[in-house]
């Protein structure tokens, strides 16, 4: 089957499964069981309805992400155990005339202003990973031109053929095995690490994790506001929930969870205050382990 279908085909699912579409499925589904099961059809247009409301509000936000966001800030003593800096394009604008053609979008642009801070720190080289559709430019070309123009760092690998995050860690761990490295700081989202993890150490390299872009812990206490639904709160609902099915389809696949960071005090059961709406997941892709 080619690669490229593959990659619609899971396009077109995560189009079904993820919002808005998926409260919308509900909501159809009720209103053409209301004749014969009313009782069902109601249930499943409120769900629909309610689930919709949910997903587009901060604190639907911080119930999904809270659990996919455990892996801590990086310690300056762990970047300086790594032997380069992996990051991973999140996507590009292709009509940006103004920077001549391809630009990083919003999320591949904050995954490269902390790579860039790291490199800074660190001295160490740098592999962007990316790639695009075919017949265009890939991420990683726009990803090196904005860490030159934008950050004066030179990236030292370009992997442009990757399609998603399974793709990312297996092409950029063949560049990274010919130059002879081992032991990666991987750069991501947040909500994106424990999936990005995950596929790197299945090819056998060292992951020390260095998210960026929390959606959780950004303030204290329960607002009015958190209830509120929101155009940001709905992307950030659609990102998580995409996450959660990427983590599903390592759980298919077979890939192991990854370990946390030996610094963390208790991945399973620690309550963060800043994060109002934390709960425990029981979930076999987030395996408790008390760490020391």
């Amino acid at each position: 089957m080619p690669v490229d279908f593959l990659f619609l085909l899971k396009k077109l699912l995560a189009v079904v499964l993820l919002p808005p579409l998926l409260p919308l499925l509900f909501i159809v589904a009720g209103l053409l069981c209301y004749r014969r099961q009313p009782s069902v059809g109601k249930t499943l247009a409120w769900g629909g309805i309610l689930l919709s409301l949910l997903l587009m509000t901060p604190a639907g936000v911080d119930l999904l992400s809270s659990p996919l966001e455990r892996v801590p800030v990086l310690h300056k003593a762990d970047l300086s155990r790594g032997q380069a800096i992996v990051i991973l394009g999140g996507g590009q604008r292709l009509n940006m005339p103004e920077y001549g053609g391809s630009a990083p979008n919003r999320i591949t642009l904050e995954r490269l202003r902390y790579g860039a801070r790291l490199a800074r720190q660190s001295g160490l080289p740098v592999l962007v990973s990316g790639g695009a559709a075919p017949g265009k430019v890939g991420e990683a070309v726009s990803m090196a031109r904005s860490l030159q123009e934008d950050f004066h760092i030179e990236p030292r690998w370009q992997e442009a053929q990757s399609l998603d995050t399974k793709d990312n860690a297996g092409f950029s761990a063949a560049i990274l095995r010919a130059a002879g490295i081992q032991r990666i700081v991987l750069v991501t989202h947040a909500a994106h690490m424990r999936r990005a993890m995950n596929e790197f150490a299945a090819q056998g390299l060292e992951v020390i994790p260095a998210p960026t872009a929390f959606f959780t812990g950004g303030s204290e206490g329960t607002e009015f506001i958190d209830f509120l639904p929101s155009s940001t709160a709905a992307y950030a609902s659609w990102y998580t929930l995409h996450e959660w099915l990427g983590l599903l389809g390592q759980w298919v696949r077979g890939i192991l969870p990854f370990a946390l960071p030996e610094r963390v005090t208790d991945a399973c059961s620690t309550y963060n205050p800043k994060n109002k709406f934390a709960i425990v997941y029981p979930l076999s892709l987030f395996p408790c382990r008390k760490f020391t």
